[in-house]
């Protein structure tokens, strides 16, 4: 295989591979805090997608409730704005998720499997919901969302051209900026290190004056704003395929997290880059089996190492 094209794929890797690490992200944090899988985090990712679609100045078609709506060209925004605001309109979202969805059953110490199931009631509760406002059709963002950049860089030669779609690069850079801010945040602050002794122990940092409650609302506004942005990038990149495109990457963000580590942060950036890496190589012509490689990479994975690429193994005491 050429260098150039293995470059090139290695480079497309690295930028689907950095959206499923901070989407990843978004569950791993909600689950080393309660031990528990959000699986509203898909659909908070697509609320993500639709509010950026709207915000940088796109109009709906012509089925739902809000067909043919669309902002007035006066109060569009440009696209950096419009991805932070409305990742923290789905980081507000999933605050109410934990509230409606997760809090009453904790008061109440439930079965962690009812809380599966009420976390998957709600997701359905908010596809369904887009899909009656806005109908299932697919939306494009708008040609000029990044400006005057051109449509590909060309990072090899003429005569060996290297071309990597603007988008792309975008992607990873401000990927790659999320990653280092929230590792940053989580290692060297002081919110990050009270939100690693929640997570290690809610109740022994309860009593030494950590208000628990006020920590897992902070992990679910940072998990809803991990989920807006990946979902914004993804759109940006391809398209909003309907309500329920947030579904397969809902089910590669598990498979990311199983691969990384359960609660393992680091783990999950790991197991998003490799899994974009693996996605990045399947040839042109066996593209349709692509959604299988996360699966079958998990599954080769989990034979020799259980708990992940960096989990660590769990030794049950009897």
């Amino acid at each position: 295989m050429d260098f150039s094209i293995v470059l090139q794929q290695v480079l497309n890797g690295l930028s689907i591979g950095s959206v499923y690490a901070i989407f990843a992200l978004g569950y791993t944090l909600v689950f080393s805090i309660l031990g528990i899988i959000n699986f509203a985090h898909g659909a908070v990712f697509t609320l993500g997608a639709y509010f950026t679609y709207v915000l940088c100045g796109g109009a709906f078609g012509f089925n739902g409730i809000l067909a043919n709506l669309a902002l007035p060209k006066v109060i569009h925004l440009p696209f950096g704005v419009a991805i932070f605001l409305s990742s923290i309109l789905t980081g507000l979202v999933s605050v109410a998720i934990e509230r409606i969805a997760f809090r009453p059953l904790r008061d109440r110490h439930a079965d962690p499997l009812l809380t599966l199931v009420s976390s998957l009631g709600i997701a359905v509760a908010i596809v369904n919901t887009i899909q009656y406002l806005v109908g299932a059709e697919s939306y494009n963002f708008p040609a000029n969302i990044y400006g005057s950049l051109p449509a590909a860089i060309n990072f090899g030669t003429i005569d060996k051209p290297i071309a990597i779609r603007t988008v792309q690069i975008v992607i990873f850079g401000v990927s790659a900026i999320i990653l280092a801010i929230l590792t940053y945040g989580i290692n060297f602050t002081k919110l990050g290190k009270a939100m690693k002794a929640v997570a290690e122990d809610a109740t022994t940092a309860s009593l030494l004056g950590i208000n628990t409650d006020l920590f897992i609302l902070l992990t679910f506004f940072v998990s809803g704003f991990l989920a807006g942005i990946a979902g914004t990038l993804v759109g940006s990149s391809v398209s909003i395929a309907g309500p329920y495109f947030g579904i397969s990457f809902g089910l590669k963000g598990l498979a990311v997290i199983v691969l990384g580590g359960l609660g393992n942060i680091p783990g999950a950036v790991v197991g998003g880059l490799v899994l974009g890496l693996a996605e990045s190589f399947v040839p042109a012509e066996q593209s349709a089996y692509k959604e299988a490689v996360a699966f079958a990479l998990l599954f080769v994975v989990l034979l020799f190492r259980p708990q992940g690429i960096l989990g660590k193994a769990f030794v049950q005491k009897v």
